[in-house]
């Protein structure tokens, strides 16, 4: 994923969901990052980020366990948390931080 580092850039809050297509939790923390996006709408961005194909940036983060969620926002690191959240723990979560 060349444009990795455009994309954390944002002036926006941007959550990445490391996750794997084999991954029990990542496929329920799925539709739970849906309806985040749903009820956020454009005040984020959510990309999924398979550590399998993407090994370098997954590296690069020390993604040693998924699914792993990153927020990011002009570039910073903001919050890493490993396992499946609530919605509602992941919209306070990104509302929080992103207000810093």
């Amino acid at each position: 994923m060349s444009n990795f580092d455009t994309i954390i850039q944002s002036e926006k809050p941007v959550l990445i969901d490391f996750f794997a297509t084999w991954c029990g939790p990542c496929k329920m923390l799925g539709p739970i990052l849906k309806e985040v996006k749903d009820s956020l709408g454009d005040r984020v961005s959510i990309i999924k980020i398979d550590v399998d194909k993407n090994q370098q940036i997954s590296s690069q983060y020390q993604v040693r366990g998924v699914p792993t969620m990153i927020l990011f926002q002009n570039g910073k690191q903001l919050w890493r948390q490993s396992g499946v959240l609530t919605k509602e723990e992941i919209i306070k979560t990104i509302l929080e931080k992103s207000n810093q």
